[in-house]
């Protein structure tokens, strides 16, 4: 397999499978397939081999930034002759639907919690930051969820900055993918994390219109470290169609579930529904949000088919 064509050269390092994976150097395994298997999304195909080759190397380059990184923060507070704690230490993960980050955001947080420099590891999802299912009908964004304009960007932008700043017992809502809604009275509570992963769709994306404290940040700038989980589109779309498939036989059969009619609806029927959704939602979102984000991120995992991962671009600067 050829790493991809359209990054550019002189912004990223490609590293082939076999030179990547030599790289995780003497770290330990300490997942089981048992774990691997409980992490990965529906559908998808992760081995404890490609934890091993492509997460394990991952997670110690991620460790050796966060040294760095606290090494940093400890030389400023030395100069300032202050005592303060190290702030926690961001990841942000991106990618289309159905492209495996959610799978990728779990591997990173049981990885990176078993290294004893930072054992805390917290994960939120931008679902959460959804407008309500209400407030995007009013609006006329029901068929655009899942595009920037979908997201309450002010209020991410206000839960990284007080997570960032190291005040305790943050607040952020969460997503009921069951319900397709943000569940109103429950919350996810961010207490002081050694390190946080935020995963979503357009974490990678320029300000849209939120701002913290009279300032225009962009969300990407709480990161201290950004992935993007790539595959051709459609590859991705195949993943989407084939998890849609198996969602009508498990999940969809709930009744108290948002899509619970596809699981009765006729097959053919339904995957023509679920062919709609990715030509004129998913789809769009990715060429025209997504995907034009990727060139933002520090590292760029390059799946196949297979759902594994061959080429890995790191950013050079």
């Amino acid at each position: 397999m050829s790493p991809l064509a359209d990054v550019p050269e002189d912004l990223y390092l490609r590293l082939n499978r076999q030179t990547w994976s030599a790289l995780r150097a003497s770290t330990p395994l300490t997942l089981t397939a048992e774990d691997v298997d409980r992490m990965r999304g529906v559908n998808e195909q992760v081995s404890l081999t490609e934890v091993e080759d492509i997460y394990l190397p991952l997670s110690r380059l991620v460790n050796l930034h966060v040294t760095a990184s606290r090494r940093l923060d400890r030389v400023t507070t030395e100069f300032l002759g202050t005592e303060r704690s190290a702030a926690p230490y961001i990841i942000g993960i991106a990618g289309s639907v159905a492209v495996g980050k959610s799978t990728t955001a779990r591997l990173m947080q049981a990885l990176l919690g078993a290294w004893p420099e930072h054992p805390r590891v917290d994960l939120v999802t931008t679902d959460g930051f959804l407008y309500p299912n209400a407030a995007l009908a009013e609006r006329g964004l029901l068929r655009r969820k899942g595009f920037p304009e979908s997201y309450d960007t002010k209020a991410l932008l206000e839960f990284l900055a007080a997570v960032k700043a190291g005040n305790g017992k943050v607040a952020a809502p969460i997503y009921s993918h069951e319900q397709y809604d943000v569940l109103p009275d429950r919350k996810l509570v961010i207490d002081h994390p050694d390190i946080l992963i935020v995963e979503g769709l357009n974490v990678l994306q320029p300000n849209r219109g939120g701002d913290v404290a009279g300032r225009n940040p962009f969300v990407s700038d709480f990161f201290d470290f950004s992935i993007y989980v790539h595959a051709e589109r459609d590859v991705i779309k195949g993943w989407f169609l084939d998890r849609f498939a198996v969602l009508r036989q498990t999940a969809f059969r709930d009744l108290k579930s948002y899509f619970a009619r596809y699981a009765t609806m006729p097959e053919a029927e339904a995957m023509a529904f679920a062919d709609s959704v990715w030509a004129t939602i998913n789809e769009v979102n990715l060429v025209e949000n997504i995907l034009p984000t990727r060139e933002r991120a520090n590292l760029v995992l390059s799946k196949q088919g297979d759902h594994s991962v061959q080429w890995v671009h790191l950013r050079r600067r």
